[in-house]
């Protein structure tokens, strides 16, 4: 009887479940579109407010900072990658078609961007007063990768570098994938 009743129940649940997924619409195309470009500015955004902490460095705020590592990190990862997750032909987005054939390499620039946003996350945490000689990139220090070739594979070093040299990474990503995936 135990079981019946189980039964019963489980199968009640498969068909709410049912009716609920079948009534709740997917975003259109649209609005797909307008998320992504949402979260494309509210990123751009976040990273004008750190690029100008570094320009006036007594403009510092860690919390600030903090904020804008935390809103690209938030939207960057599985959370980009999710918006270009179909198929990305649409008159308003600017979004490449090789978005879909090249999907690997597009998730690892997502998820770089993610991985960079942590670092500088970590660096706000670690400097809550002024910013400090250790967050600034030294005279002469290379700054590695290249828009087509920018990563730090290992978390120690991306964590144990300068937080401006981590900056200047993540807006390479951005330049990547803007140049590999983007149309103009």
């Amino acid at each position: 009887m135990g079981r019946t009743i189980f039964v019963n129940i489980f199968g009640l649940l498969a068909v709410v479940e049912a009716v609920l997924i079948t009534a709740v619409p997917l975003p259109a195309a649209e609005d797909v579109v307008a998320l992504r470009q949402g979260d494309m500015k509210a990123m751009a955004a976040a990273a004008k407010t750190i690029s100008g902490m570094f320009k006036d460095p007594t403009s510092y705020n860690a919390a600030e900072f903090r904020w804008a590592a935390d809103t690209i990190r938030d939207r960057s990862g599985i959370v980009l990658s999710g918006h270009f997750a179909s198929e990305t032909a649409n008159l308003q987005s600017k979004a490449g078609p090789n978005i879909l054939n090249e999907r690997d390499r597009f998730d690892r620039i997502a998820n770089d961007l993610r991985d960079y946003a942590v670092a500088l996350d970590a660096a706000a945490q670690k400097n809550p007063g002024p910013m400090t000689a250790s967050m600034r990139m030294k005279p002469g220090e290379a700054m590695g990768g290249g828009p087509f070739g920018t990563h730090v594979r290992n978390e120690q070093e991306l964590l144990a570098m300068p937080a401006e040299h981590a900056f200047h990474l993540m807006l390479q990503t951005c330049t990547t994938c803007h140049a590999k995936f983007r149309m103009e």
